[in-house]
């Protein structure tokens, strides 16, 4: 069965992209130009067509994207790995009603690749747990979550 490409989030990719989730971030080093990865969990998708981002306004990711646009997010999901190619921008750089200081990126999705290869499947999707204070994080989390629901509707 060949890989799909899909233009837009398919159903089961939008429903994981609703809650709090592992994802990584690619973008391109703003003095290097090699690769940068990031791994992030403040990602929503308010439709088929974007995911929101919350990251630390001081983060290297804001600034790669302000000289290099591209982005590829890498979500494990539906028992398979999907290469999310997207167009950036920061929507806000601080968000006032947060205690962080965090920005608002805006992805715009241009593709969406199934990149597992061929033959197999994922078995376990990859989990993560919070190593500080729990209650705290269970605040903060909701506290952005919340946030990114309300910033595109």
């Amino acid at each position: 069965m060949p890989n799909l490409v899909e233009s837009v989030l398919v159903e089961p990719l939008l429903v994981a992209l609703q809650e709090e989730r592992l994802v990584s971030i690619s973008t391109v080093d703003f003095e290097t130009g090699a690769p940068n990865v990031s791994a992030i969990s403040w990602v929503y998708a308010p439709d088929e067509t974007k995911i929101l981002l919350a990251v630390t306004n001081k983060s290297r990711i804001v600034q790669n994207i302000e000289e290099n646009r591209n982005v590829v997010v890498t979500l494990y999901a539906n028992e398979s790995v999907y290469a999310i190619h997207t167009t950036a921008s920061v929507l806000e750089r601080e968000l006032e009603e947060l205690p962080l200081k965090l920005a608002v990126i805006v992805l715009q999705i241009r593709e969406v690749r199934d990149v597992m290869f061929y033959g197999a499947k994922i078995s376990i999707e990859p989990h993560f747990e919070k190593t500080y204070d729990k209650e705290a994080a269970k605040k903060l989390d909701k506290q952005v979550m919340d946030t990114l629901k309300t910033k595109i509707s």
